[in-house]
Parts: structure tokens; C-alpha cells; sequence
């Protein structure tokens, strides 16, 4: 008797990153050529589940991706579980679990951040056999030390800090840059040592402005003449102006020194992944795609002290991996006199 072919849907969620297309091609090219399984790409995330939007997806298909930046498949931030206005409770959720069923999936794998991490687990136990990847540029995904889109998106930061020097020694300015980061400030503090930047505040350390006048007021004084300032958008200000912005004013008030502010925005998020996520998102899907083969289901892959391994998604769901103040890496950075606003 032949045994029926398992088939295994792919989708994205939540804010694209670079990495997501080549987790998309480990995935799905394992999943076929190693495991003999059909493939398919559910659109939009969640949202093509409700709506049962999906493609076929083939080994040729799933060529030439790799490099790419976004998300072949799209995404969205569609909250299944959160019901709009006026709707009845688990309509979504329904929905998605009768499409499910009506493509007869014996399994989703679904790439997406801390939010659609916490949408997998409740369809878990809403019964769809779930397999995760996380990726987010921030790297705050609990259970992982590194997701991937997060060292791209540092490499990004940190040539724009390089290029900001040249220009901060020239006039001799204070510089502020913001980076990504609303809850957890690893950008910020990744590009901030790595490019040389003097004062780095991120979400987790609270910060004085008043201290970090006095630190640059304290490097003119010691005639370093500019000063690079290194900003995580989601430090706590009682300002509805942008981290950057505030910061820039506040030093410019404080200081009377030159201080320009800027804010790199989306610019971290786009474009061709570095190699080392590139590596990171072709394990992670291949080994998303063995956890299916070997009906290893509510998990999320993770890396783990350089080896590739698996977390429960009930393990993971509602957690944040922030930077705790005795970091090491700041530490480190405050030995060298890197100043974290405190």
C-alpha cells in the first residue's frame, strides 16, 4: 500500500525581514526533495487561511529566492484570535481551522515574530499542527539567541553610524541616529558598539538627559570635538516627538552644542540578506521542515549555543527576550567608556 504524501502549507507573518524568502526556499525545497511532501504558499499570512488564498509551491519555484529581500508569499498583521468589531468570537479561528482541514494540511509551518508566534500556539491548541520559525530584525523572540533579519539589519545601522562619523567629525557635531527597537534595544546596542558609538540608550536601561549632557559636555571638554549618539526608537520619553528627535532637542538645549538627528526607519528592514542570515534562515527551515516529517508539532526552531534545536511554542508565547542591565556586552562596552545614558 503506497503511503499517502504528507502536504505541508508555508506562510509568512507580521512585518517582512530580510531572510524570510530563503527560510521560504529550505523549507519547502527540504520538504520536497528530501521528505517527498507537496508544498504549498498560503498568501498574506494568516489572512490567506481565512481566505483560503494559496499557491502551489515547486522545487523550480522555489529557486532563485534565496538573495531576495521581503516575502514571496506576503504578510500581514492580521490577529485571528482578536475579533473585530461587532464579531463573533472565533470566526477566524474557524475559518482558518476549516480551510485547513479542506486542504487537507497535515501541517503549517509558519515564519513570522513574537506576535505570530503567539498566534501559532493558540492555533495549536485550537488543534492545526503548527511548526514555527522566528524571524524579527529586533531579536527579542524568547527561546532563540539569534533570529535572522537581525544581523542584517545591523550591518545596516552600522554603515550608516560609519558614514555619520565622517560627517559628525567634519563640523563638529553630536550626532544622533535612531535604529529599530521598541521593546528590546539589541540593534541598538549590536550597532552601537560596532560602530563606535559614544552613547547608546536602548528600552532596558533608564537614561538622565541631563547625564548625557554632562557626558558630552565632558567629551568637548577632553577635546573630542563630535560625538556619535546611538538611540533605540522605543526608549521611554514623555514626548510624542521620535526617539531621535527628543534626544537631538533635549542635548541641543542642555548642551548648546550642533546636534543633528537621523532616523533610519524602514531602511533596516529591506533588502537582500546578509550571509550570515542567509545561513541562519536555511537551517531553521530545513529543520522546520524535518520537525513536520517527524510529526514534531507546537514547536518553534531555535538556535541554542550554535546548535540548531526546537522550543514548545506554550513555552515561548507572551515572552520577550530583552537585554538585562548586567549584559555582558554592556558591560563590556561600559569598561570602554561607552556611555548608556544612566
Amino acid at each position: 500500500m503506497t503511503r499517502k504524501k504528507m502536504k505541508v502549507g508555508i506562510l509568512t507573518a507580521g512585518g517582512d525581514c530580510p531572510g524570510i524568502n530563503a527560510a521560504i526556499r529550505a523549507a519547502g525545497k527540504t520538504a520536497i526533495m528530501h521528505y517527498d511532501m507537496h508544498v504549498i504558499g498560503i498568501i498574506n499570512g494568516f489572512g490567506g487561511l481565512i481566505e483560503k488564498e494559496t499557491i502551489l509551491l515547486n522545487e523550480k519555484g522555489l529557486s532563485g529566492i534565496l538573495t531576495l529581500g521581503g516575502t514571496i508569499l506576503g504578510t500581514s498583521r492580521i490577529k485571528p484570535f482578536k475579533p473585530d468589531e461587532g464579531e463573533e468570537p472565533f470566526v477566524k479561528p474557524d475559518l482558518m481551522k476549516r480551510h485547513y482541514e479542506e486542504l487537507e494540511l497535515d501541517a503549517i509551518i509558519c515564519i513570522g515574530g513574537n506576535g505570530s508566534q503567539k498566534t501559532a500556539a493558540l492555533m495549536a491548541q485550537y488543534g492545526l499542527n503548527i511548526v514555527c520559525i522566528p524571524k524579527t530584525i529586533d531579536n527579542d523572540i524568547w527561546g532563540t539567541d539569534m533570529t535572522f533579519g537581525f544581523d542584517t539589519a545591523v550591518h545596516v545601522a552600522v554603515e550608516a553610524i560609519d558614514r555619520l562619523h565622517t560627517t559628525a567629525n567634519s563640523h563638529k557635531r553630536v550626532m544622533v541616529i535612531e535604529v529599530m527597537g521598541h521593546q528590546a534595544g539589541w540593534i541598538a546596542l549590536y550597532s552601537g558598539i560596532a560602530g563606535g558609538g559614544d552613547v547608546i540608550l536602548i528600552p532596558e536601561i533608564p537614561y538622565n538627559t541631563h547625564k548625557i549632557a554632562e557626558c558630552l559636555l565632558e567629551r568637548c571638554r577632553k577635546k573630542k570635538p563630535y560625538s556619535i549618539v546611538v538611540v533605540a526608537e522605543g526608549i521611554n520619553k514623555p514626548s510624542k516627538k521620535p526617539a531621535g528627535a527628543y534626544i537631538a532637542k533635549q542635548i541641543r538645549k542642555m548642551t548648546g552644542l550642533e546636534t543633528r538627528e537621523t532616523t533610519l526607519g524602514y531602511i533596516q528592514r529591506g533588502g537582500s540578506p546578509t550571509p550570515y542570515d542567509r545561513i541562519l534562515s536555511t537551517q531553521f527551515g530545513a529543520y522546520a521542515a524535518r520537525l513536520v516529517a517527524e510529526r514534531k508539532f507546537g514547536m518553534m526552531t531555535a538556535l541554542q549555543n550554535g546548535i540548531i534545536t526546537a522550543v514548545p511554542l506554550a513555552e515561548i508565547s507572551g515572552k520577550l527576550k530583552t537585554i538585562e542591565p548586567d549584559n555582558e556586552l554592556v558591560q563590556k562596552a561600559r569598561n570602554m567608556g561607552v556611555f548608556f545614558g544612566d
